[in-house]
């Protein structure tokens, strides 16, 4: 017989996060923000590429969780799952930030897949390289790419989060690291260095 699955400490954390919420909101919620808000502030500036409106946008989506929580149940809110609960509200402020305005690429910070490299120089032209290209994509592979190799979001985490299946977040970060990579050697830069 197989041993049991050890619990995700994330998710026990969040549960009793949760459960304290539920019987004081007030009392319990410094605690959340605490525990989230560089998160969220991490997602949003990803996404955004503004390091004031990343700021912004993780401020707004905590705001949003306590007026959405005030409003719930005490059942409803030991039910909820913290991190995609809270991924939803950050990802919703930044679509509706990124509708007024055009991306900005100068604080994406984002290379997947990569360590440091020997050259600090070549290392930040290929950081800079994958901030700007990663601005071109597509909102919807942007932000399952930047959910899932920034963030550290299962799959499973992302689904619920997005109320996408799980195949077609999937389906995005593939593509959109495909295309990364592809446009990347198009500007000169090679795999081994994209990777190394």
């Amino acid at each position: 017989m197989d041993a049991p699955a050890a619990a995700d400490p994330t998710t026990a954390a969040d549960a009793a996060l949760a459960a304290r919420l539920a019987t004081d909101l007030d009392g319990s919620f410094e605690e959340l923000v605490s525990g989230q808000a560089d998160r969220l502030f991490s997602i949003a500036l990803r996404v955004l590429g503004d390091r004031g409106d990343a700021e912004e946008a993780a401020q707004d989506a905590l705001v949003r969780a306590y007026r959405a929580l005030g409003g719930y149940e005490a059942g409803r809110i030991r039910e909820l799952r913290l991190r995609p609960w809270l991924t939803t509200i950050v990802v919703n402020v930044c679509r509706n930030r990124t509708r007024v305005r055009r991306v900005r690429t100068t604080d994406l910070g984002f290379e997947p897949g990569a360590e440091p490299a020997a050259d600090p120089v070549a290392r930040r032209d290929v950081r800079d390289a994958w901030a700007s290209l990663l601005a071109t994509l597509p909102p919807a592979q942007r932000i399952a790419i930047v959910l899932r190799h920034v963030d550290g979001l299962s799959y499973a985490e992302m689904a619920e989060a997005l109320g996408k299946p799980e195949g077609t977040l999937k389906a995005q970060v593939h593509r959109g690291l495909a295309t990364l990579r592809d446009a990347l050697s198009d500007e000169g830069h090679d795999r081994k260095e994209m990777t190394a």
